[in-house]
């Protein structure tokens, strides 16, 4: 690193600091170069040397923190165009899980169970592998998703599996949105239609609740708390009335109407403590949904 000061010249002119820092990383010297310059607005100020060292510091932590944020950036912006394309070439994105599908031994020890849903259910899997990977259960949750891109995808991730037990946790992102304008009704219809689809197999049915969420911080000013409860008082509801079993994990991680704060990042998706809470919920149900009896198979 090198600063200098410019010299006073004849003609009055600001005096400016110019740093130079070349990353000692050997894939970046030569070609990494970060030039900062700052004016100083008294001409004829002196920098004392404590002054000095203060900017040189404050330029030099900026100039180390430029890459990593450029990177993030590079990152994020990457991945909102992959999932722009996605939604016009695979909008259900059925090839997520394609060769985790082929993959999967035909015979397992215990009754194999299969998570459909969203960011919250991928997030589960992610945070808590040992949760799906030690007990049989098989994660296939996709962020983003809204209920009509999991029917779409509900046979080859769900069906095709030959589970014993289903468990459909879906609404958020529908409130949020994220593939349209929905309305309360269409998201039940699409709930039913899974469920339904499910039954035909043979396979019981775990309808999961709507956790709950104040506000969603991609969709700022749209109102939340309220729908969620909706949306959970009918799942619970229609659960009784088909015979599949409710997993209640909005009372297990609510405060008030919001999330908890002690269990989740962002308001919206849990953190390790929140799947931790959770974890003991969706072995009752699990438990529950196996001890009633398999609806019989009407499809092959």
């Amino acid at each position: 690193m090198e600063a200098v000061v410019a010299p006073r010249s004849a003609k009055p002119t600001l005096p400016w600091i110019s740093v130079r820092i070349r990353h000692l990383n050997p894939s970046l010297a030569g070609r990494t170069k970060f030039s900062f310059a700052v004016s100083l607005c008294d001409s004829a100020a002196r920098i004392p040397e404590r002054n000095m060292k203060t900017i040189l510091l404050s330029l030099s932590l900026a100039a180390v923190a430029a890459p990593t944020i450029a990177k993030t950036d590079d990152v994020k912006a990457s991945a909102a165009r992959q999932a722009e394309e996605r939604l016009h070439t695979d909008w259900a994105w059925l090839g997520r899980y394609t060769e985790a599908n082929a993959e999967l031994p035909a015979g397992m020890a215990g009754p194999r169970v299969v998570f459909i849903g969203d960011s919250i259910t991928q997030g589960w899997f992610d945070m808590a592998p040992t949760f799906f990977t030690d007990n049989n259960r098989i994660g296939r949750g996709i962020g983003g998703q809204t209920t009509p891109q999991m029917v779409l995808r509900f046979r080859q991730d769900v069906i095709d599996l030959k589970p014993a037990v289903v468990q459909i946790m879906a609404g958020t992102n529908d409130i949020a949105g994220n593939t349209g304008p929905m309305t309360p009704d269409q998201s039940k219809a699409n709930i039913m239609t899974m469920a339904e689809l499910a039954r035909a197999h043979g396979i019981r049915v775990i309808l999961a609740s709507v956790p709950p969420a104040a506000n969603f911080p991609w969709r700022p000013g749209l109102e939340t708390a309220d729908k969620i409860v909706a949306m959970n008082s009918w799942l619970k509801e229609y659960a009784a009335q088909t015979g599949a079993t409710y997993a209640d994990y909005w009372t297990a991680l609510h405060d008030g109407k919001g999330f908890r704060a002690s269990l989740t990042y962002d308001g919206v998706h849990p953190n390790k403590a929140g799947y931790a809470v959770m974890g003991p919920v969706a072995e009752a149900a699990i438990r529950a949904s196996l001890a009633k009896p398999a609806a019989k198979a009407l499809a092959q």
